[in-house]
């Protein structure tokens, strides 16, 4: 894993959202197509919207997964990833070969089942992800769950994770945050050829402490990452300031 810091999230989102156009296009470049995981999130919106604006690659060569999105929520709700991303990304970029969205309406373990059954025929190119306040990658809280073979799985959501989606201001109260959610699973994550990890805010900071200074752990799920070669950590000075680096 390298680490990168940036001045403040804007730089970081602009290092990042680069570097991913960088792999896409050169994807393409060497098979035709490229295959992508994208993250949603606070943590991603500086990174995507440097993305959307990279040039010279050919979107309709791209397949696009997503990492996670809460069971029983409406794509209409605010906080819904599938509507996230359709805003965020899909809107603003030509149509993609393929977008496959997670529905968490439908019956969840099918859910699983066929994406799972999808995403094992297309070897991911680059994954763009983030970290959450209590270590989480994607919705793996911790203990996350690193022996797996799924790769998409339905997971409990703890305390700490419901109250950051509450705090970044997704729902009216914690109540409102469901318990459960479709998530990748991690040895999925680390299919990806290279990984892409977006880390602003201060409010991250002892979660990338914890993740990136502790031996790797499932107490910590995104320490796992240190195991990737092709892995670059994006943070701000504000993310970083913990690190004794």
């Amino acid at each position: 894993m390298k680490i990168e810091i940036t001045k403040d999230a804007q730089e970081l989102g602009l290092a990042a959202g680069k570097h991913a156009g960088e792999l896409i296009r050169s994807a393409i470049a060497e098979r035709g197509s490229a295959n992508i995981i994208l993250a949603t999130g606070a943590s991603q919106f500086e990174t995507l919207k440097q993305l959307v604006r990279e040039e010279n690659i050919n979107w309709r060569e791209v397949v696009m997964f997503h990492l996670d999105e809460y069971i029983g929520l409406p794509d209409t709700h605010p906080a819904s990833f599938r509507k996230y991303l359709k805003e965020r990304f899909l809107s603003k970029v030509p149509p993609l070969k393929s977008a496959h969205l997670i529905n968490g309406e439908t019956n969840a373990e099918a859910e699983c089942v066929w994406l799972g059954d999808l995403i094992s025929q297309y070897p991911i190119d680059v994954a763009l992800v983030g970290i959450g306040e209590n270590g989480h990658l994607a919705f793996n809280d911790p203990p996350a769950d690193f022996d797996t073979e799924e790769p998409y799985l339905i997971v409990n959501l703890d305390d700490a994770c419901r109250r950051q989606q509450y705090g970044e201001g997704w729902f009216a109260s914690v109540g409102d945050v469901p318990t459960q959610a479709i998530s990748m699973s991690i040895k999925q994550i680390l299919k990806s050829a290279h990984i892409i990890c977006s880390v602003p805010d201060a409010r991250k900071a002892q979660a990338v402490k914890n993740c990136v200074e502790n031996p790797v752990s499932n107490v910590f799920p995104a320490s796992i990452l240190q195991t990737h070669d092709r892995c670059t950590l994006y943070l701000d000075k504000a993310a970083a300031i913990g690190l004794s680096l």
